[in-house]
């Protein structure tokens, strides 16, 4: 459907690395393209994303190890002229066999995104949180409300509201039919020298179990585990080869831990132990001034849009 995420790649100069380190971090597994030389990410068996290849020329030219985001779109000419009458650019178009075609974008801020319009329906992404996929989609940018702007007349995004952030200003999220697709703000002050870009969240089971697994595999955390505003938890990272990446524990996901957790079944060495102390206090009296014994608390770890 036009204006929903459909596709992901991730640019790197090597793709054996990014292959050991994602899969200890998010769950994914690889799948071979039959139709070409090419491999896919996928999440529960399903193909959602595919690494390219960076040439040395391309770092060269000072491409750096990055995520690039696929949006859907009806047509791909109307679109590339409408993202040059919106004062964006076109960098680069190309038709793929079997595919579609695509288009490589840069908003007037300067942040790159990918339009698409592939050759068999894509139903797309349309807002529900999947266990594996990209579940979060958020710009840094230096104009938060030009750059909704562009999006929305490009691809009929909607403000789904805003959050303020204190001195960080405010938080515009965004999406379609009432569903929230990521969020948009200005990069703070500190980050001048960094230029507008997308950054993209893994939904996961566990966020502080994929920050641990990050640093394990030799990536980065450069924001540590943290609880987000209306449920879940998020972390910033950065993989071996330098591409930022983030991970999101949705509520939804959070919620659905802690219920098993409290359905597991004990242990019979723990309940041969409690039934053993439980004899004990039946054969001593029961003291009117003692307190009722509370509750053990149970142990949670739940660290995004």
């Amino acid at each position: 459907m036009h204006g929903q995420f459909s596709w992901y790649d991730l640019m790197t100069p090597d793709s054996a690395a990014a292959k050991k380190f994602y899969p200890s971090v998010t769950g994914w597994s690889t799948e071979e393209w039959d139709k070409g030389d090419y491999t896919m990410w996928t999440a529960v068996g399903v193909p959602f994303a595919g690494m390219n290849p960076i040439s040395p020329e391309q770092t060269a030219q000072g491409i750096q190890p990055h995520w690039l985001a696929y949006v859907t779109v009806d047509d791909i000419g109307r679109a590339a002229e409408k993202v040059r009458s919106l004062g964006g650019r076109v960098m680069h178009e190309e038709e793929i066999p079997d595919v579609g075609r695509f288009a490589i974008i840069q908003d007037p801020q300067g942040a790159m995104l990918a339009i698409i319009k592939s050759s068999t329906p894509s139903p797309g992404w349309d807002g529900t949180p999947s266990l594996g996929k990209f579940s979060w989609h958020e710009l840094m940018t230096t104009d938060y409300r030009a750059a909704f702007d562009f999006y929305r007349q490009l691809f009929g995004w909607e403000n789904t509201g805003e959050m303020d952030m204190g001195p960080a200003g405010k938080y515009l999220m965004y999406g379609m039919k009432g569903k929230m697709f990521g969020g948009i703000y200005n990069r703070e002050k500190e980050r001048a020298n960094v230029p507008p870009y997308w950054l993209f969240y893994a939904n996961v089971k566990d966020v502080d179990k994929a920050a641990a697994a990050t640093k394990k595999a030799g990536g980065t955390i450069v924001v540590p585990p943290m609880d987000v505003p209306g449920g879940g938890r998020v972390a910033v990272g950065i993989d071996t080869q330098g591409a930022p990446f983030a991970v999101h524990q949705s509520q939804a996901v959070t919620a659905k831990a802690t219920l098993k957790a409290k359905k597991k079944p004990k242990s019979k060495a723990k309940t041969k132990t409690k039934a053993r102390a439980a004899t004990k206090k039946k054969s001593k009296p029961k003291s009117r001034g003692r307190a009722k014994a509370r509750p053990k608390k149970a142990a949670r770890k739940a660290r995004r849009r």
